[in-house]
């Protein structure tokens, strides 16, 4: 696991990769985010320029919150609570509803000290990404203190973009050229 001062550094650098691959290509991304109460979305707008390509993003912390300004099913969060795979991907999918965006991420998870339990202990982060309707998501059991696990849901949010924005047809294979040099994602190995 990366020190939070070297996390906070590769958030500053994959801010900025985002920024590279989506300057002057039109397309715009927005963020929903729960545990990371809108880090995503101010790494991103730290970037110079980024009002070219961040359209916006959304907090939405409580339930209600999820539900009004997302559409998170009721019934989802009652079935399989806010902190699912269910839960992320509606937050992205209404990220993209709800903006001018063509690409979002979503977060939601505990982050701590509290709030864990058996079955989705401190430290279990659902992620989101849609990708011009495209959704896909993933789960994440980050270890560390409540800072800790809020910069890795920040750094893999962000690299989790960069990877599927790579691949995107509708930027082109120069944009793909321009991050060939990413991060290491964060596998454990470090």
């Amino acid at each position: 696991m990366l020190l939070y001062s070297d996390q906070v550094l590769l958030i500053e650098a994959l801010a900025s990769q985002l920024g590279l691959l989506l300057a002057d290509k039109n397309k715009k991304i927005a963020t929903a985010e729960s545990c990371t109460g809108g880090w995503v979305a101010e790494a991103i707008t730290q970037v110079a320029g980024s009002s070219e390509w961040f359209d916006r993003g959304f907090v939405t912390y409580s339930n209600d919150s999820k539900k009004q300004m997302l559409g998170v099913k009721l019934r989802t969060l009652n079935q399989q609570g806010a902190v699912s795979q269910k839960a992320v991907e509606e937050m992205a999918v209404g990220a993209l509803k709800k903006s001018k965006a063509q690409f979002s991420v979503a977060i939601s998870g505990i982050a701590g000290p509290s709030g864990g339990t058996d079955e989705k202990p401190v430290g279990t982060v659902w992620l989101a990404w849609n990708i011009e309707g495209v959704v896909d998501s993933s789960l994440a059991m980050l270890p560390g203190e409540r800072r800790d696990v809020r910069a890795a849901a920040v750094t893999l949010a962000l690299q989790g973009l960069l990877v599927r924005l790579r691949k995107c047809p509708a930027l082109g294979k120069a944009a793909q050229e321009k991050t060939k040099e990413l991060p290491d994602l964060l596998d454990g190995s470090q």
